[in-house]
């Protein structure tokens, strides 16, 4: 037999090992399905039973077995389901669909081939669905129950192989899982079971590096009347659904769980650009969304970042949304405070009612634990949002839920939906990470379960250059972030460029931008940047990641929104970077290009910023200082 090898991470691997490791296992199977396939052929997995006959799978990407057999099933009431098991396939079927989409394009494509298998166990019947994308295998359970029943546990695991790669967000505290504010740093695969010292339970997205620079991200989709998944890593480099904060939950009526989903990409800018996390949602309900023009993404100032809390009194936020109105920013954000003034609610009507004449909207902050009581479909919050519409509030932020058990996302979802149904936008707080809601809920404008720039306010901070570089290509692939970007006053260790290009390489349809709204406004520094700020779009027709990054050390991307494109680079260790700039393709371009200042850090000037013409045969090197950044605009000429 030939050999092929490979190298990765100078670590060797043979494919006739796997090759022998998988004909191993399929004939030691009692029962095994057709091997499923994605439509392009690149993705491939197979259902089958053991000679225990327990549930598992395996899954190939590019015909390197990337997930070796993993059990399948979970434990509801005193029954396991995926032991003792038989299955046939009773549905397969091609999804093929376009959708409007926001944040990173504005296009989504959802095809998949869809398998559905009936499963029979000694006491329960239920079906296995799976689809396979061309850049991802997901699957869930779907189990009829009419009454209640307790899910006890989740025997869904993912056998990744060692010695690979991995990015994680480190949890220094029992917090950090809840709120999945950690920092992220990688490790080995075989690492992440001892690599933190609060345990090996670990949240969502695992991004792991491949061979041949491939990618591999562990997570979750359509978390809906469930609770949010861990992963409890195992010495072996196996991982285990582990819920943490449930020691087992109640559902009512039918069980749908989320998607169990292993995203494969070819290369970074397919990572960016995938869309199989918002596929596996459903669409929005046209009745509760059947008008959309009221859902506007936007930027919002800010007080509370800039150590302006004490300053939360109608002057002052009256001088911010005056700022915002001449910014062109379209919202402003009243955060924790505002329920102290005196006749509030009319207060509040005030200041809205000013807003509106500066064509700026008005989020408010609010506490999820005066909301939370499900007694009576939530009346007190219920009651809440009432009185926000009649104050003329056209969104809220809800705060500190600090976990996902199934009662946390049952009230995150509800929220979701009686705030649609008052037209409210809503910003998620001190909560975990997206697993696609937006699509559902077109009003969720952006979430937070993200390390973002508060951390430069604590003693924890400040935020890293590296932990920017790996934002893009880690916690933002699930979707929209609230790290609230842009703090030239508290940057940390990053230069003012580097701030600056946050705006570009972060995505989040609501940008609540950080920096004290007055000094952002009126600073001689800021000054030479400010026209680009105030042009930089939260959402984007089209995201390029350009070549050169790499997960942690720099992440360069190049956006467009119309014709006119906007380059990000945020970058660690002082190098030349080289843009290619095909990527504009017909016509001439202007480009202003804002760049750190060299060789020197000058205090009196923060910026070098400079002009030239591009095209598509463009090629440019660029000097990018450690923990620095770039920033181009370029507005397509039309002579």
């Amino acid at each position: 037999m030939k050999t092929k090898t490979y190298r990765s991470h100078n670590r060797k691997f043979t494919f006739s090992y796997l090759l022998i490791l998988s004909v191993f296992f399929i004939f030691s199977c009692k029962e095994t399905s057709e091997r499923m396939k994605s439509l392009d052929g690149s993705i491939s997995a197979s259902i089958y039973t053991n000679d225990k006959q327990e549930l598992q799978y395996d899954l190939s990407f590019h015909g390197e077995n990337v997930i070796s057999p993993s059990l399948l099933g979970l434990v509801l009431n005193d029954d396991t389901l995926g032991e003792n098991v038989s299955f046939k396939l009773v549905d397969k079927q091609i999804i093929d669909e376009k959708y409007f989409t926001r944040s990173v394009h504005n296009t989504a494509q959802n095809e998949a081939v869809q398998y559905t298998y009936e499963v029979r166990s000694a006491k329960t019947n239920w079906k296995l669905q799976t689809r396979l994308y061309n850049d991802g295998f997901a699957f869930r359970y779907l189990i009829p129950n009419k009454g209640n029943a307790v899910v006890n546990k989740e025997l869904t695991s993912f056998s990744v192989h060692k010695n690979i790669p991995v990015w994680f967000f480190e949890r220094p505290n029992d917090w950090k899982l809840k709120s999945y504010a950690g920092k992220w740093l990688q490790t080995s695969s075989d690492s992440l079971w001892k690599i933190s010292p609060n345990g090996p339970v670990q949240g969502p997205v695992l991004v792991y590096e491949l061979p041949e620079k491939r990618y591999m991200a562990i997570t979750e989709a359509a978390l809906y009347n469930y609770s949010g998944m861990r992963l409890e890593a195992k010495e072996n480099a196996s991982l285990n659904v582990n819920f943490t904060e449930n020691e087992g939950f109640e559902i009512k009526g039918e069980i749908i769980t989320p998607w169990r989903v292993l995203l494969l990409v070819d290369d970074l800018n397919e990572l960016v650009n995938s869309d199989l996390i918002k596929n596996l949602n459903p669409a929005p309900d046209t009745t509760l969304f059947s008008d959309l023009s009221w859902i506007k993404p936007g930027r919002s100032t800010w007080s509370w970042w800039s150590g302006k809390k004490e300053k939360l009194t109608i002057p002052y936020e009256k001088q911010i949304i005056e700022i915002a109105g001449n910014l062109g920013f379209e919202y402003t954000m009243l955060d924790e405070g505002w329920e102290k003034w005196s006749d509030k609610w009319e207060q509040l009507a005030k200041i809205c009612s000013y807003a509106k004449e500066q064509h700026v909207g008005v989020l408010v902050w609010k506490h999820s634990k005066q909301l939370s009581n499900p007694k009576n479909d939530y009346a007190i919050m219920r009651c809440f949002l009432d009185s926000l519409i009649n104050a003329g509030v056209v969104g809220v932020k809800i705060d500190f839920m600090n976990g996902e058990s199934k009662k946390i996302i049952d009230f995150d979802i509800r929220t979701l939906q009686l705030c649609a149904e008052r037209h409210l936008l809503v910003d998620f707080h001190g909560c975990q990470n997206p697993s696609g809601e937006s699509r559902t809920y077109p009003n969720e404008l952006t979430r937070e379960g993200i390390r973002g720039l508060e951390l430069n306010l604590m003693k924890e901070g400040p935020i890293t250059a590296s932990h920017n570089a790996a934002l893009p290509f880690t916690r933002f692939i699930l979707g929209d972030g609230d790290y609230t970007p842009l703090g030239f006053t508290n940057p940390g260790n990053t230069t003012w460029t580097h701030q600056l290009a946050t705006l570009v390489c972060f995505t989040s349809s609501l940008q609540v931008i950080a920096e004290d709204p007055v000094f952002l406004s009126n600073s001689q520094k800021v000054k030479p940047v400010l026209d680009i700020i105030k042009s930089i779009p939260t959402v984007w027709d089209e995201t390029i990641v350009l070549n050169g990054s790499k997960i942690g050390d720099v992440a360069a991307m190049a956006r467009r929104t119309g014709k006119d494109w906007y380059v990000g680079i945020l970058n660690t260790t002082e190098k030349k970077f080289n843009i290619d700039y095909s990527f504009i393709g017909d016509g001439q371009y202007d480009a202003e290009v804002v760049e750190d200042i060299q060789p020197k850090f000058d205090q009196s000037k923060m910026f070098s910023v400079g002009q030239l013409y591009v095209t598509a045969n463009t090629k440019s090197e660029y000097n990018l200082s450690e923990n620095g950044g770039l920033v181009i605009k370029l507005v397509k000429q039309f002579n």
